[in-house]
């Protein structure tokens, strides 16, 4: 990105490595101010409104370059010395209130964008050089509102009497580097576009994607849909994320800037020298625009560079993080089968009691089972019991055989979760560190970083296995004493959908676990005979849980009381 500003879909990026504005005559005089002003008053104009009238009724020439010599006019004049350099500004300075409801709109109109700001780690002349890219961002903000409040304050001949100290600068910066890979010569675009080397967040950072759920599978594509690809590479930015243990070099066109930068709150963004001169075990391009109308989700398996390649097009359908969130995961899940492990869709805790018992719980489930809800409420119960909790995975984990010993691991340092069956108690619930989706509409979601990458790439040994179990109201707590009997029912993946996706009513899903599992189960099913075969071999508690979540007038109560079943049953 060269430019000063980038309007996409519903974001505006700025550039401050090109432009950076320090006094409000340098903002007002921007081609990024401009840019917005241009477009604000397009707007009205669509709607014809009485405020367009006004304006084109009082500015003989063009409205935005009349509007901003006047703006820039009322910073430093008072309004009277104003209205005698020009009739143009007198006649504007006639009606205050029709001028006053333009400020607000235009004001309310920068606000509804979501606000990035980038830097590259180079010096121009123009850019902000040696400042500290946070105290930055937060001089802006304070720029915009005192520009914003001269130009009211001197329209209306008086001093506000209330102040807001909105976020009116960006809710996110992003500081970008370039840095050599390993990159395989049919990939050779990929290496000019930037990394993310860290990134600032204005916290509670609330987006509104133009989907709530996802739907379908991710098919794969027998030909490396990205081999040779053309791309505007001046829209693109990388995410080095580490998966679990894996490297992933995730890039993203600007349109979708918001699903970038949430996964900051869900994946370890990777030191620079993790991936200098590294090659990435997965490439994921996430918005590529192409000549295909229908929307694609699909997957290659490059075996010559051993490298797994996600591919999702660019279409509106796309715009929801479970489609970020989940192909990554996907394309992990494929490498740990190839490598023998066993990926499990689920939630994972360690616990350690103030009587220094220790215990692994791992409950398994497709989206909306209750198994995190669970953990969460089991959380709550036992906060005077318990030393220590750490939450392994939330989402995605895998089963290893470590020495013969069966061991889990994590892959997300967050969890995405759904706000509407959390209780307000909820410790997951902390706004202060949380990005919102669609806070507004069912399904809406919050991802918060939950646990360190150190923690959750440990190995843990499992002492109990269960699945969530959200469609039937019975016994909370079963346990089955043979591999035979457990098997079918966490392949059939049973559940009631909770709207996380596009199913309705009850539904199965192959081994709870469409991401990886599904597209290879062959592959998977012997993965589950020899990993089963071993729980029991070892005395691991396979059983299940009802979270009773996926149950109407349940969804509360369910989890409660599947957590204070399981918390009596393990401190017994």
């Amino acid at each position: 990105m060269n430019q000063e500003i980038f309007i996409g879909r519903n974001s505006a990026i700025l550039n401050f490595s090109t432009k950076y504005c320090d006094t409000s005559e340098n903002l007002l005089s921007s081609l990024a101010f401009k840019k917005v002003l241009s477009k604000y008053i397009y707007l009205i104009n669509t709607k014809n409104t009485s405020i367009y009238q006004f304006l084109k009724k009082s500015c003989e020439d063009d409205i935005s370059e009349t509007l901003v010599k006047f703006f820039k006019l009322l910073i430093v004049l008072d309004k009277s010395e104003v209205s005698k350099l020009n009739p143009v500004y007198a006649n504007l300075l006639l009606n205050e209130t029709i001028l006053f409801e333009f400020i607000e709109g235009l004001y309310s109109y920068w606000r509804k964008f979501e606000r990035y700001a980038i830097i590259r780690n180079k010096n121009t002349s123009l850019g902000l050089q040696n400042i500290n890219f946070i105290d930055s961002m937060n001089s802006f903000t304070n720029l915009i509102l005192k520009t914003y409040r001269l130009v009211e304050q001197n329209i209306l001949g008086e001093n506000h009497r209330v102040y807001r100290q909105l976020n009116a600068g960006v809710n996110a910066g992003l500081i970008l580097n370039n840095a050599p890979w390993k990159c395989p010569k049919e990939y050779s675009f990929l290496e000019k576009i930037p990394f993310t080397e860290s990134i600032v967040l204005q916290p509670p950072f609330i987006t509104y994607p133009r989907k709530n759920t996802r739907k379908g599978i991710f098919c794969e594509n027998r030909e490396n849909p990205i081999e040779n690809l053309t791309l505007n590479l001046d829209n693109w930015i990388c995410f080095p994320a580490k998966v679990g243990e894996l490297l992933a070099f995730v890039y993203f066109d600007m349109n979708f800037m918001a699903q970038g930068v949430t996964l900051c709150n869900l994946f370890e963004l990777a030191k620079k020298e993790e991936y200098l001169n590294k090659k990435p075990d997965i490439i994921y391009m996430y918005g590529v625009k192409d000549f295909h109308t229908e929307m694609r989700t699909e997957f290659f398996k490059d075996l010559q560079n051993d490298i797994m390649i996600g591919y999702v097009n660019f279409n509106e359908g796309i715009d929801y993080f479970g489609y970020m969130k989940k192909m990554i995961l996907t394309l992990h899940n494929l490498k740990m089968i190839d490598a023998g492990y066993l990926p499990i869709h689920g939630a994972m805790v360690n616990l350690t009691f103030k009587n220094g018992l220790e215990k692994n719980v791992i409950i398994m489930g497709d989206s909306g089972a209750g198994k995190s809800e669970s953990l969460e409420a089991f959380r709550k119960l036992s906060e005077s019991y318990i030393k220590e909790m750490k939450i392994i995975f939330d989402d995605m984990g895998v089963l290893k055989l470590d020495e013969n010993t069966l061991t889990a691991s994590g892959t997300e340092i967050g969890a995405f979760i759904r706000l509407d069956d959390l209780d307000i108690g909820y410790p997951y619930k902390e706004i202060d560190r949380s990005i919102f989706m669609n806070p507004d509409k069912i399904n809406s979601r919050i991802v918060i970083p939950i646990s360190t990458h150190s923690d959750i790439i440990k190995k843990y040994k499992v002492d109990m296995f269960l699945y969530a179990n959200n469609y039937e109201d019975g016994e909370v707590l079963e346990f089955f004493n043979s591999s035979s009997i457990a098997k079918p029912i966490f392949i059939q993946g049973a559940r009631n959908a909770k709207g996380t996706t596009n199913e309705i009513g009850k539904v199965t899903s192959y081994f709870a676990n469409p991401f990886g599992p599904l597209q290879r189960k062959n592959e998977t099913d012997i993965l589950i005979n020899k990993y089963f075969e071993k729980m029991f071999e070892d005395k691991i508690l396979v059983g299940q849980i009802r979270t009773c979540l996926g149950i109407h007038g349940l969804e509360k109560e369910g989890p409660e009381k599947a957590a204070k079943k399981l918390f009596e049953f393990i401190i017994k």
